[in-house]
Parts: structure tokens; C-alpha cells; sequence
């Protein structure tokens, strides 16, 4: 017996979703720190911060049922703004303790490495505040810094908006699908790195994920209408191509500003950016690792396919998605 499409879809549903009533409740905890911010601004025309957007996989839509923290972007003034990371931050969090003096205590922001936390005290939630330097652009484009830099401040033209514009294009193409299957392979990603014996974190970060599926849904390679053939068409994918192929979209560029040589191991651009490759600091060993998985998972799928018994595809799909699957 086949594992199916439907087993596929309610695995998720059971295990992987990051449930909808979930997720509305994380976002009205941030739309208030989003109306007291904007109400704050309002009242202070010289306040250095400009604004508050949703961001990272909650607002896509690609958030799993285990996910940590709630991810904002906070854009700032660029003129106002320190110029090193460690001080910015620091910065930012003295501004937010002005702007939301009276709704939360001190304590309850906090900076971080690359971003303020805000903790909230009854839910447990955390917000992840992170620094966009800006300078007015209409579609909110500004610079974040590169959480990869080491002993220097890198910063990277981004914007939050166009992201999720990027995003939200491919699941008008492809409702509910493209993003489920974007969550299946996000949750893959976490098996691996789960159940690694040497402690090496299984590097493969979420960004990428989307733009290789929406790679392939553009190009029409995979089938997302059918988990089974998308999760199957992904990884013989990156096992056809050993990753070496280049990933870029002309819909915010044309790709003639693409780099005219190689300048990584992988390359998966940015949407919005075409000087960032996302996939920058991945080496050799990386790329080796995410195509070996790969097609171990692929041989998985192929197995299941033969398979006689109900039982034996269920295990052969547990190597893909982890001992929670049960078909």
C-alpha cells in the first residue's frame, strides 16, 4: 500500500501546521506593539523609528507548529542610527522602552546578538525585533544587517514588503499547496538536524527553501498539487543538480545584474537584491551534506513507492519526515 497525498496532508495538518488560531493570536500580540509603536510615532514626529512590519515565517505562511520566535522588522532612520551593530541594537531597545513605557516592563526588552527581544510575559511569546536602517523608500527597501558577518557589520539591501510580496505570488499560484510543501521540507530540514549524531547543525535555512520551491514552481518542474510528486520532485532536484545550479528571479531585476561569474558553492539569489547571494557562506561540506540527505530521501520515496505493506512505507517515509509520521 502507497503513502499518499492525503497522508501527506494530514500528517501536516497533525504535526507540522503551525495551527491558524495560533498564529492570529501571535499576530494581535504584535499588532499591538505595532499600533502602541505607530501611536508613539505619531505623537513624536522626531522619534527615530519609522515603523513595524510582520515578517519571517508567520507572516508567509510557512511557520511550523514548532516555531520559537515571532519575527518583526523595526525600520529605522538611517541618519539616527549608530553605525555598529552592537550599538544599534542597544539603541533600539532604549527606544522601544520609551515607545511602550507603560504596557511592558523593562525587563521585558532585552537585546540580543543581531535583534531586541520582546517577551511577553503572559503567553510566553517572544518578538524578535530586527533593524532595518532606512531611508524613505516606497517599497520599504533598506539594509539589515547580514547575520553571517563576523568582527564587522555587513549590511544587505532588503525589503520586508516585497519578500512577502514575493511569497505571497506563488500562493495565489499554487493555493495552500506550495506553501504546505514549503513546510514539509522545512520540517525534513529539521529532522535532519534533530536526529544528527555528531552534533553538526544540518545547515539549509528556511529563505532558501522558498526560493528553490519557488524555483520550481515557476519553472514548472514539480507538481505541488501532490505532496508525494513535490517532495520527490524537490529532492531530485537538488540530487540532479548537486545544487550546482543557479537560482534567480527577474521580477525585481533583470538578470543582467546577476554577477557574470560563479561567486559560491550554492547559489540561490535574493528576490530583491541580486548582490545577495543567500547561500554565501555555504561550503563544500554544506552543499554535500544537503544533496547526500537529499537523495537519501529520494531513495526513501522510490522504496515506499514498492513497497508491499502499509508498514513498510510508513517506514521508509519516516526517514523523510521523522518516527512522528504514522501514514
Amino acid at each position: 500500500m502507497k503513502i499518499t497525498h492525503v497522508d501527506l496532508k494530514d500528517f501536516a495538518k497533525r504535526a507540522v501546521n503551525l495551527p491558524r488560531d495560533t498564529a492570529t493570536e501571535k499576530r494581535k500580540q504584535v499588532n499591538t506593539l505595532r499600533d502602541r509603536l505607530k501611536s508613539h510615532i505619531a505623537g513624536n514626529p522626531g522619534f527615530s523609528l519609522v515603523k513595524m512590519l510582520h515578517a519571517g515565517s508567520v507572516a508567509k505562511g510557512t511557520a511550523l507548529l514548532t516555531f520559537n520566535d515571532f519575527d518583526v522588522a523595526i525600520y529605522v532612520k538611517r541618519d539616527d542610527a549608530p553605525a555598529e551593530e552592537a550599538e544599534l541594537v542597544e539603541w533600539i531597545a532604549e527606544c522601544l522602552r520609551e515607545a511602550y513605557r507603560g504596557l511592558l516592563d523593562p525587563s521585558q526588552i532585552t537585546p540580543g546578538t543581531h535583534c531586541v527581544n520582546v517577551f511577553f510575559k503572559t503567553s510566553g511569546t517572544h518578538v524578535d525585533v530586527v533593524p532595518v536602517l532606512y531611508e524613505g523608500d516606497p517599497d520599504d527597501r533598506g539594509y539589515l544587517v547580514a547575520k553571517d558577518a563576523v568582527d564587522r557589520t555587513d549590511w544587505l539591501l532588503t525589503s520586508v514588503r516585497v519578500h512577502l510580496d514575493f511569497v505571497q505570488a506563488r500562493k495565489n499560484a499554487c493555493p495552500e499547496d506550495w506553501a504546505q510543501v514549503v513546510r514539509l521540507v522545512k520540517w525534513w530540514v529539521r529532522e535532519q538536524d534533530m536526529s544528527s549524531s555528531s552534533g553538526d547543525k544540518f545547515r539549509f535555512k528556511s529563505f532558501m527553501i522558498e526560493l528553490i520551491c519557488a524555483h520550481l514552481l515557476d519553472t514548472g518542474r514539480v507538481d505541488f498539487t501532490d505532496y508525494v510528486a513535490a517532495l520527490e520532485g524537490f529532492f531530485d532536484y537538488i540530487v540532479r543538480t548537486d545544487l550546482r545550479e543557479r537560482i534567480a528571479f527577474d521580477t525585481y531585476y533583470p538578470a543582467s545584474a546577476l554577477p557574470t561569474e560563479r561567486i559560491g558553492e550554492i547559489e540561490i539569489f535574493d528576490p530583491i537584491n541580486p548582490e545577495n547571494n543567500t547561500a554565501r557562506l555555504y561550503e563544500a561540506r554544506d552543499r554535500i551534506r544537503i544533496v547526500d540527505a537529499a537523495e537519501a530521501a529520494l531513495d526513501a520515496i522510490t522504496e515506499a513507492s514498492f513497497a508491499t505493506t502499509k508498514d513498510q512505507a510508513v517506514k521508509c517515509w519516516q526517514v523523510v519526515l521523522g518516527s512522528r509520521f504514522r501514514g
